[in-house]
């Protein structure tokens, strides 16, 4: 493959950055997208064939100039990855209006518009694919993660309805589901709502909330991920989910394997609830 180019979504750290540089490594043109300043990205704008740019996924208009950006810079883009994502967790009761519309607002809208502004492109040169950052929690869920899980479910179901249109101009669309990995999700990425004033959850929270440390501490390499999303990128399949790292392979299996009371009764005996 020559002068193939790929826009990324959430550069800044992470599993974003971490694709950035292993594509551009690997002969590929990339426009490596961040939030602000992107001259600031000492380490990106250093590197060969990297265009580094703003792109707000909730902002129609960083969207577009980034897109036109790209093609202008290098004549193309051949892949979007969609990997820029927020992770908001909590009680439903606790949690203000503004944060569950800020998690659906970021992976579900965000998604939506970098994919909108991708496709004439697309369409105009009859090929393309789009990668979505799924996650396992896009497939299975954790207890307090119903705003998370329910963006992450929207996301599988958004790409895979919006594959069958795609397919008729020649554009894929692919899904990778990682598992827990070591990256900045569970820092400035992730938002925990809670309320101790809601006692009756203290148990409840308690349980899950180290459950939940204890399984972080297993998180895999993210280096896992960004090499399956090139296996995405270049395998040539119609192969749509592409699943990363062995705790969602196993738990994603499990889930498959089980009925619905089998599996919220594993979960709760992980979680000691």
């Amino acid at each position: 493959m020559k002068n193939e180019t790929i826009l990324i979504t959430g550069c800044s750290s992470g599993i974003g950055r971490l694709t950035a540089k292993l594509f551009q490594e690997r002969g590929w043109n990339v426009i490596a997208t961040v939030r602000s300043n992107p001259e600031d990205d000492t380490e990106l704008n250093a590197l060969d064939k990297v265009l580094v740019t703003t792109l707000v996924v909730t902002k129609k208009d960083t969207i577009d100039a980034a897109v036109a950006a790209g093609i202008e810079h290098f004549g193309k883009i051949d892949v979007v990855l969609n990997n820029a994502g927020y992770g908001s967790y909590g009680l439903l009761e606790a949690t203000p209006e503004h944060k569950m519309r800020m998690q659906y607002e970021v992976n579900v809208i965000g998604t939506m518009l970098v994919m909108q502004a991708i496709i004439p492109h697309f369409r105009k040169r009859g090929a393309g694919t789009i990668i979505n950052i799924s996650s396992m929690g896009g497939k299975i869920t954790f207890p307090l993660g119903t705003f998370y899980h329910g963006s992450k479910f929207a996301v599988e179901g958004l790409s895979e309805a919006l594959s069958f249109e795609l397919s008729a101009i020649g554009v894929r669309v692919k899904l990778v589901e990682p598992g827990m990995m070591k990256t900045n999700f569970g820092g400035s990425s992730f938002d925990m709502t809670l309320d101790p004033t809601l006692t009756e959850y203290d148990d409840f929270v308690a349980g899950v909330t180290a459950a939940m440390a204890a399984g972080g501490e297993g998180a895999g390499d993210p280096i896992q991920v960004a090499e399956t999303i090139w296996q995405a990128a270049t395998d040539g399949t119609d192969q749509m989910r592409y699943v990363s790292g062995r705790d969602a392979e196993q738990i994603i299996s499990a889930r498959k394997a089980m009925d619905d009371p089998e599996y919220l009764a594993m979960i709760r005996s992980q979680m000691g609830l």
